[in-house]
């Protein structure tokens, strides 16, 4: 296989084993409920997970110190606000998990979360 293209997708999978742990392994009831809160710390502590946890990835892609720590702001900040946006849509739209709507802006925030990972993979193979 192309060594670049085993780089890529590495990268991929553990993006992906990352947005697992992070996003339904290790996240608290109190990282779920700030999210809505700009600023809170439980939403802050959730997206900084996420940025570290982008580490092992990032590392498959790249050595440069100006690089990974512009990763990982970047992906702290998308990934705060990303989850900021979410929150405020249920909250603002009164939907819950009995909801259909609540469901599809799970999905797009997952999505989100998603193509972040693939820019992410995209400015650093290049």
């Amino acid at each position: 296989m192309n060594p670049a293209l085993e780089c890529v997708l590495a990268a991929l999978v553990l993006f992906q084993i990352k947005h697992f742990l992070c996003d339904f392994v290790f996240q608290t009831l109190r990282q779920v409920q700030a999210k809505g809160s700009y600023g809170a710390m439980g939403g802050v502590v959730h997206a900084g997970l996420h940025a570290v946890g982008s580490l092992p990835a990032i590392l498959v892609l790249t050595r440069s110190p100006l690089a990974i720590a512009a990763v990982v702001v970047v992906e702290f900040v998308l990934h705060y606000h990303i989850d900021w946006t979410k929150a405020r849509v249920d909250t603002n739209k009164g939907w819950t998990m009995a909801d259909q709507k609540y469901w599809i802006v799970f999905g797009l925030d997952q999505f989100v979360h998603q193509l972040t990972y693939a820019g992410i993979i995209f400015v650093l193979a290049v």
